[in-house]
Formats: C-alpha cells, sequence, structure tokens
C-alpha cells in the first residue's frame, strides 16, 4: 500500500514539475499571470514532501515489502537511525534532494524580481526538478515491492549508525548543494530576459551566499565526521567523493569574490554556471558507482542518465553565457595595485585549484577506457599542486583588506604590520621546531592574514559610517576562519605523530608524552552483532592516567566491521586511540596512537567561516530599496526591487 501511493506520488511530482516548468515559461514569453505556476511550484513541493514522508513512514512502521526499506530498514535499528535511514542510501537520498531542491524552488517562487528574468530562472528550475523527478521514477524508485517479504532488513551501513552527524551532514551537504542551482537558473536566464537580467549578479548573490555557507558547513561536519567515526586519524584524504564536494565550492567562491567588481558578466555566467554543473558532476560520481569511495553509493543505472544531464548543462551554459548579456556601466579598467585586481587574482587562483582538483579527480575515469587499468591519483598529486596555489590565495586574502584606501602609500603602510607577523611568526616557529617548507609558510600566511584582518578591524570600529556595515564586518569573519583553518591543517599535518603495535596486557606504547598500556579486552554479543573494546590506560604529559575503550564492531547483516576510536580532545592537542585487531584468545590487540596537534583549529575555522556566509547572506538579503505592492496577474514592466524583497 504503501509503496504503490509513493509511486503515485513520484509519478504526480514529475506531472506538476513538468507543468510547473510550462507555466514558467509561459509566463516568460506571454507575460502570463504567476498565479497559477507559484501554485504548480507549490504542488511539486508537496509531491516531493509527500515521497520523503510515505517512505519514512514505511521505514518506521518497518514495511519490508517496499525495496527501499528491505535493503535498508532493520527492527533493532535505532529510532534516530531508522529517521536518517531516509538518505542511507541512494534512491531515499534522491527524495532528500528533491525536497531541499522543491523548497529553494517554492522560495524562488514567491520573490519580486523583475518578471522575465524571474519567469527564465523559475523554468530552469523546474527544469531540473522535472529531471531528478523522472530520475526518482524511472531509475531510482524506493517504492518497488519485494517478493518474498523479508521477516527484517539489514539495517543502514553500520558507518552510518555510529555518529549523530548523519542526521546533519547529508542534509546541510545537500542544503549547500542545491542551493547554487539559484544562481545557475539566473545566470542561464539573464541573456534571454533582456533588459530585465541586467541586475542577475546582484540578485543571485545572497542564494549563492545561503548555499556557500551550508556547503561550507557541509564539508567542515563531513570532516569531523570521518575524523570522528573512520578510524584512520585523518579529516581528508582527497577522496573523489570528498574532492567533488569541494569543487563547487571553490567555483562558489570565486564568484562571490569577482561579484565585488563590476563588469565581467561573461565571466560571473561562467562561474555561477560552473557551480552548480559541477554539483552535477558530483552526484554523477556519488550515484553512479564511477569511483570506489566509502562516500560513495554502489553501481547504480542512474550513471548514464547524470552524465546525459552534465553535458546537456554544460552545453546550454556555452551557448546562453556565450550571447552578449547586458553589463552595468563599468568604472573604468581597475588599477594594477588595487583591491579590484586582487579580488579577480583571487578569483582566477580559486579557478586554477579547482582545475587542478578536477583533473585529479576525473583522471583514473578517463584513463581506464583508454588504457584499460584505472590509474590513481593519491594525496601527493594535490598536495603539490593545489595546496601551494592555496598558501597563494591566503596571502592574497591578507593584501586585499589594505587596498579598501585609495592612497597607495597608506596602503602599503597598513601591510607592514601584518608582514611583520607573517615574517616574524616563519622565523620564531622555525627555529623552534623546523615543521617543513609548506606548513611553515602556511603559518606565516595565516599570520599574515589574522593580523591585517585584526588590523583592519580596528581601522573600522574607529570609524563611523558605512566602514562599519555588517556586511563589511562579515567578510572578516569569514577570512579570520579560513586562516584558522589553514593553521589546523598545517599544525596537524606537521607535527602529528603515530604508531601502531600488538601490545600483550601490561604492555605499553608511546607517541611523545604520551603512552597507553593495555589493560584487557572485553568482548560483548548480539542479535547479529558482535563488539570487541580494548581497556587501556592512557598517561599524558605526566597526568593522572585515565580508562580509554577504543573498540571493533561487527553487523553480521552487513558482513561488516567499524572501528569505534576513543579521542580525547583538548585546547592545543588531541588523542587518538583506535583498536585494529585482537587476537582470538583476547590476550593481544593490535592499537594505533596517534597525537594530533592544533586539529581543533580545522572546526573552529569551519564554523567561522560558515557563520561568517550566513552573516553575509542575511545582510546581503535585506531590501535596500521600497517595492510595489505585489500582483497575481500580468507585471508589464520590471519592478526595481532589491535582492531579498518579499512578495
Amino acid at each position: 500500500m504503501l509503496g504503490d501511493l509513493g509511486t503515485a506520488g513520484l509519478a504526480v511530482g514529475l506531472s506538476c514539475a513538468t507543468l510547473t516548468a510550462l507555466l514558467w515559461l509561459r509566463v516568460a514569453l506571454f507575460g502570463a499571470a504567476v498565479r497559477t505556476a507559484r501554485r504548480g511550484t507549490a504542488a511539486t513541493l508537496a509531491a516531493a514532501a509527500v515521497a520523503c514522508a510515505l517512505l519514512e513512514t514505511a521505514l518506521l512502521r518497518h514495511d519490508f515489502s517496499v525495496r527501499f526499506v528491505a535493503e535498508n530498514g532493520g527492527r533493532d535499528v535505532p529510532l534516530y537511525y531508522t529517521l536518517t535511514s531516509l538518505w542511507s542510501a541512494l534512491d531515499g537520498s534522491l527524495l532528500l534532494w528533491l525536497l531541499v531542491l522543491g523548497g529553494y524552488a517554492a522560495l524562488l517562487a514567491r520573490r519580486a524580481y523583475p518578471p522575465r528574468l524571474h519567469a527564465y530562472a523559475m523554468v530552469v528550475v523546474s527544469v531540473v526538478m522535472m529531471f531528478f523527478f523522472a530520475l526518482s521514477t524511472f531509475a531510482a524508485n524506493p517504492f518497488r515491492a519485494v517478493n518474498p517479504v523479508p521477516a527484517d532488513g539489514p539495517g543502514p551501513n553500520p558507518l552510518l549508525q555510529q555518529h549523530p552527524a548523519m542526521g546533519v551532514h547529508p542534509p546541510l551537504l545537500y542544503a549547500g548543494y542545491l542551493g547554487l542551482v539559484v544562481p545557475f537558473a539566473f545566470a542561464l536566464a539573464a541573456p534571454l530576459a533582456g533588459r530585465d537580467g541586467a541586475r542577475w549578479v546582484r540578485l543571485a548573490r545572497p542564494w549563492t551566499l545561503i548555499g556557500w555557507a551550508a556547503l561550507t558547513g557541509g564539508i567542515g561536519m563531513g570532516a569531523w565526521w570521518s575524523y570522528a567515526v573512520l578510524g584512520w586519524g585523518g579529516y581528508w584524504a582527497w577522496d573523489p567523493v570528498e574532492n567533488a564536494s569541494l569543487l563547487p565550492w571553490l567555483t562558489a567562491t570565486a564568484f562571490l569574490h569577482t561579484t565585488l567588481v563590476r563588469g565581467r558578466v561573461a565571466w560571473h555566467g561562467a562561474l555561477a554556471c560552473a557551480s552548480f554543473l559541477l554539483v552535477l558532476l558530483g552526484t554523477f560520481l556519488t550515484r553512479s558507482g564511477a569511483v570506489a569511495s566509502v562516500h560513495a553509493f554502489t553501481d547504480s543505472p542512474l550513471g548514464p542518465m547524470l552524465l546525459g544531464f552534465v553535458l546537456l548543462g554544460v552545453a546550454v551554459s556555452a551557448v546562453l553565457t556565450g550571447r552578449r548579456a547586458p553589463e552595468p556601466a563599468r568604472a573604468g579598467r581597475p588599477r594594477a595595485l588595487s583591491r579590484a585586481t586582487l579580488v579577480l587574482i583571487h578569483g582566477v587562483l580559486l579557478v586554477t585549484i579547482a582545475a587542478v582538483v578536477l583533473i585529479g579527480t576525473i583522471l583514473p575515469l578517463l584513463t581506464a577506457p583508454l588504457t584499460g587499468t584505472r590509474s590513481s591519483v593519491g594525496p601527493a598529486y594535490y598536495q603539490r599542486t593545489a595546496v601551494p596555489l592555496a598558501v597563494v590565495v591566503l596571502l592574497v586574502m591578507g593584501v586585499t583588506p589594505a587596498l579598501r584606501v585609495r592612497d597607495r602609500s597608506a596602503a602599503l603602510r597598513r601591510l607592514v604590520v601584518p608582514a611583520a607577523a607573517g615574517l616574524g611568526t616563519v622565523a620564531l616557529v622555525g627555529l623552534l621546531s623546523r615543521p617543513g617548507p609548506a606548513a611553515l609558510t602556511a603559518f606565516g600566511a595565516a599570520a599574515f592574514v589574522l593580523t591585517g584582518l585584526a588590523g583592519d578591524l580596528a581601522h573600522r570600529l574607529g570609524r563611523p559610517g558605512p566602514h562599519r556595515r555588517p556586511a563589511r564586518l562579515a567578510g572578516l569573519v569569514a577570512h579570520a576562519g579560513l586562516a584558522l583553518v589553514a593553521v589546523g591543517i598545517a599544525g596537524s599535518s606537521a607535527y602529528g605523530r603515530d604508531a601502531e603495535r600488538t601490545l600483550r596486557v601490561g604492555e605499553t606504547l608511546r607517541v611523545s608524552d604520551v603512552a597507553v598500556r593495555l589493560i584487557g579486552v572485553d568482548r560483548t554479543g548480539g542479535s547479529g552483532s558482535m563488539a570487541v573494546r580494548a581497556r587501556l590506560a592512557l598517561t599524558a604529559s605526566g597526568r593522572p592516567a585515565r580508562t580509554v575503550t577504543p573498540g571493533l564492531r561487527y553487523q553480521a547483516a552487513r558482513d561488516a566491521a567499524v572501528t569505534v576510536p576513543a579521542i580525547g580532545t583538548g585546547p592545543l592537542r588531541d588523542t587518538y586511540v583506535t583498536l585494529l585487531a585482537v587476537a582470538e584468545d583476547s590476550g593481544t590487540a593490535t592499537v594505533r596512537l596517534a597525537v594530533n596537534p592544533l586539529v581543533g583549529l580545522i572546526w573552529a575555522g569551519g564554523a567561522l567561516t560558515a557563520a561568517g556566509g550566513l552573516l553575509a547572506a542575511a545582510v546581503t538579503a535585506r531590501p535596500r530599496t521600497r517595492t510595489a505592492a505585489r500582483t497575481d496577474g500580468p507585471r508589464p514592466a520590471p519592478v526595481a526591487v532589491g535582492p531579498g524583497a518579499a512578495t
């Protein structure tokens, strides 16, 4: 019953999305009333919500006649992870994707923007909705029936039942991904909208900020989740699916920076389109089985459809953004040494990093059909290419605030203290610890940026007027967060130490001033699962010993074992203990001990960066002018409105 209702809901959603696209096209071409088109958008969102609710109901009722529940549900799964099972596998995750996409479409439909630009943008969003409804209906329908009906299911992947981030990370990441559909839609609509499209960049900016902030939070939480669950002691492995989330973040960041410079409309359009096209490419990598990753779903029939849609998006974007779009008046060519020039350089560097990461991500896919073997691109490639470019981005980020003043000599004077702080940091850290050239450069660049931001903040707070606007302070917050992330990455990479050893009871493993001594091994068993924990006495810096219990959990239904590391978090470093293996007689245990300095700065910096993006979005979305009252009839002429004016 639930399966039939769910399939019907997907069919209704596909019909609504198709009809909605046509209704918005009618508005764009003939100036028809928008009321019906808005209702169609709301109906499409309702269909997605009903499909999600039906699948959640099937999971909660343990209706194993529904294929998705039979493959991912289980009677012994805790309630929280039963609810999050909706996005634990490919078919269910597409329903969440549709729900988030439908939410953005409904919000965009209710805004008051220049009529033709708004209508064409809604056509684009509706077509994207239509494609993903078709994908879910025909290729990844989670409501298909199972015969015979099993008595129980295996539950979600054990890795997805180990951490509460399962309920936050995927929805946050999807909110970031799909937030980029709006600037993509505006970029495609602008050349078609004529004069209505002249201000699309300003209108798209708050939407981009919302998506960018959510994507920043999603990437940061994903790194934290990986660190806390996978047991390898790291947070970023340059995995193809990790790279797929980084790529649109880089191009969206470039878009946000270059929109601060007047003109460059063609470049703005290319970056807005590239950001969402990279989201679609990441969707292909994640859901087609094209790459092997702990983050990816298994092989599926979605690959050809997704790849075809990506190629179609590339072709349409190239045609429309290549057309001559209306451009605002330019303020002249920027000087060689100016904030505008550095902002553009910043954008070029970010796009270059994205290109480097993209090449490393898709190269194995391109070489496999040509050579018959899949080549491997390891972390060393990215460390030699992307990391040095990221350090240059930091340096440019530190120089830019000083050039807000028009007097070049005054700007150079404002760089003296940050430069001294950076060089002093390099000298001091290099003499005391010798962390290596890459980490040393990153430390110096971060000190340069943070000192410059502190000086810029003091300068702003000491002057009245626009210098104290929250929008400008939001940029300082986000940049400070990125500098802290750089310090955390450099510190944990340069100073992290680890060791691995098989211990007998009473033996000790030591790393630096941290030691663990094996006390014993405990085994517990349950219905379809088994857990092994090692009891270890951990001492650090002469402090009293405390007991830590890293473990291994085995789930028979999935024939999978997961590690449960014991992590001790401190203000300057983490201690990370992992149980790798246990002898059958429980007399010995293989333990890995790691000391990870400054990791906490990564999480704090990521949160600060996302908060800066949200603050900027909130400020940017505020209406700047009063708008005319909304009407539900035809709108014969563009209405000058702010980017966040309510309809």
